[in-house]
């Protein structure tokens, strides 16, 4: 069996818990702090693995460039359409009406879990007692910690802890599609009786653009197991021809959606963040975006306790530390999940009043620039 001895035992070798580890040992080298990670210690498996793309807020980048953790290649959005299908309604937002260089940036999971691989590995080069634990699956560990926390993550119904949230009956088919006529740089969201379609940027070129496509999970199977020709058809007549016609189809998977999430984040000497907190909808493309202020707001709390003499590293102290964590995160988890529940189960329904409101909201949104830009600047940097 495993023993570990720390201060801090971060559990989760993801892009939350290795950010949450970068940032503390940023703040103070010195810091006691264990990394149990379950992938393996060579990255050549996981530069194979999930290629998927991943929204990443501009409040996010600024985060990572704090500890040199953003990927080379990247996707910048300039411009975000939404509308729904065959509705009125629909709003443009753009990076020169917040005056932010990006509103946005699609990278795919692999790169963002490898650049902070690697930004980890050159911070741990002057961190002293930084014990980075790589652990096969089922290898029992005996934590024997000051303070813990969980970042381990995991997909919905993937996960084993369920407490609060909702089943939302969707499957998000994801992959890369070719298209004839695409802007460089535009994002768009277009909402159909099923759920959100989002067709947005890649690195690949302003011609290859990631796909996801929510639908019922019966219906997403279906669009699986397409062929190539007939899937780009039924797209094609869902998403409509504003940005030319739909090309080639690649890399099809489906992921199962949901909400989870945990009431209180804090217990005793314990924390969780991420997606060991909460699992959102990809709807707006807030999930890791919420995590990473997780780690960075939660490193800040732990320095200030841990960087004091040991003789003050009481179980009160640690407390007090948690507990003004959690409660400098209210705000901002409580109006994202909200957010994203209201839009997920929104801009699903049919219901003829609440297909007319939608489509006023969008339209509000669009000649409202004060409500549009408090809207932008939410998804993109949160609350403090």
């Amino acid at each position: 069996m495993n023993s570990t001895h720390s201060d801090i035992v971060i559990q989760g070798g993801g892009p939350v818990g290795l950010a949450c580890a970068a940032w503390c040992l940023q703040k103070y080298p010195e810091a006691k702090i264990t990394l149990l990670d379950r992938n393996p210690i060579d990255d050549a498996d996981l530069a194979a693995a999930d290629s998927r793309g991943i929204a990443l807020s501009h409040g996010s980048k600024i985060l990572l460039d704090t500890i040199d953790a953003w990927p080379s290649e990247c996707a910048d959005i300039h411009r975000v359409h939404v509308s729904q299908a065959g509705r009125f309604g629909r709003a443009l937002m753009t990076r020169e009406e917040l005056h932010q260089d990006a509103l946005g940036h699609i990278i795919r999971y692999r790169d963002i879990h490898l650049t902070l691989r690697k930004a980890l590995r050159e911070i741990q080069k002057t961190s002293p007692h930084f014990i980075w634990q790589h652990i096969q699956d089922n290898a029992p560990t005996n934590i024997d910690a000051k303070c813990i926390v969980h970042a381990e993550g995991g997909l919905f119904k993937k996960q084993d802890w369920v407490e609060s949230g909702r089943d939302y009956g969707q499957s998000a088919l994801v992959g890369l599609v070719e298209v004839e006529n695409a802007a460089p740089h535009q994002a768009w969201e277009r909402f159909t009786a099923e759920g959100p379609l989002a067709v947005l940027p890649s690195h690949y070129g302003p011609q290859i653009l990631n796909l996801v496509w929510c639908g019922s999970p019966e219906s997403s199977q279906r669009r699986l197991q397409l062929n190539d020709a007939e899937f780009l058809s039924s797209l094609q007549s869902e998403f409509g021809s504003r940005i030319g016609r739909f090309l080639k189809i690649q890399d099809r998977r489906l992921y199962e959606l949901g909400l989870n999430y945990r009431k209180q984040i804090t217990k005793d000497n314990e924390v969780w963040i991420g997606n060991a907190a909460q699992t959102l909808h990809p709807v707006g493309g807030q999930g890791l975006n919420l995590g990473l202020r997780d780690a960075y707001l939660l490193a800040e709390k732990l320095v200030e306790v841990f960087a004091r003499p040991a003789q003050e590293h009481s179980l009160a102290n640690i407390q007090h530390a948690l507990e003004s964590y959690a409660q400098s995160r209210k705000v901002d988890r409580t109006t994202t999940i909200g957010l994203t529940d209201f839009m997920a189960r929104v801009f699903t329904s049919n219901l003829a009043p609440v297909v007319l409101a939608r489509g006023l909201a969008l339209s509000a949104l669009q000649w409202l620039p004060p409500v549009k830009t408090a809207l932008a600047r939410q998804m993109m940097f949160g609350r403090r």
